[in-house]
């Protein structure tokens, strides 16, 4: 049995569950801002390691997400790892703070879930944001206006939002079960669904810096 790579004793994983257009972006800077939580977003590294020169994941990758398939798990949990790794090189959690990290997106799904807290670090808790259907097609359509996001067009969606439901909510579930899940209602305003995180996280211990 391998020993994960960091201790909760030093730093707090949270992981950040939520459909396609949960406001997980959105709520992610509120964390930071007032948390001191380092946002790392699982899409935006695989985004970015596609672009890498010379990575050597990058084209398999970028095949996976055309595709709408998930990236296999190895390859996600490795560079979420590794940015875990930079971010306490680069002074995180100094001056006798845990360092915090927000993982955003990630897991999608059970296996990736025991796989990242075998190998990288248990997670302290699961925040899911809680949102119909009909409310992330609106805003993913509306995004899409600007965003140039490929997969911001309503059959990519669909296709996405039956990929969280089929995937990513047994991971909401066994984190629920284990009593480690802050389930928020992600309808009205930015300022109402971080009200309701923030009082989550009051309930779990966790305050504001």
């Amino acid at each position: 049995m391998s020993t994960p790579r960091f201790s909760p004793e030093d730093v707090t994983v949270v992981f950040l569950l939520g459909g396609p257009g949960s406001g997980k972006g959105t709520q992610s800077s509120n964390l930071v801002r007032d948390y001191g939580f380092i946002h790392l977003s699982a899409g935006d590294l695989l985004r970015a390691e596609q672009k890498r020169e010379g990575s050597q994941y990058g084209e398999l990758i970028k095949t996976y997400i055309r595709e709408g398939k998930i990236v296999p798990m190895e390859i996600t949990v490795a560079l979420l790892s590794n940015a875990m790794a930079d971010a306490l090189q680069q002074g995180a959690g100094q001056g006798g703070r845990k360092a915090r990290f927000l993982v955003d997106g990630f897991p999608r799904k059970l296996d990736q879930s025991v796989f990242f807290e075998d190998t990288v670090c248990p997670s302290e808790m699961t925040l899911f944001l809680e949102c119909p259907e009909e409310v992330m097609e609106q805003r993913l359509l509306k995004r899409g206006e600007t965003s140039g996001r490929d997969d911001d067009n309503a059959e990519s969606i669909r296709k996405r939002f039956r990929t969280f439901v089929e995937t990513s909510m047994p991971v909401v579930e066994a984190h629920g079960a284990a009593g480690k899940v802050v389930s928020v209602l992600a309808t009205g305003s930015v300022d109402d669904v971080y009200a309701r995180i923030q009082e989550g996280f009051k309930a779990r211990g966790v305050h504001p810096l």
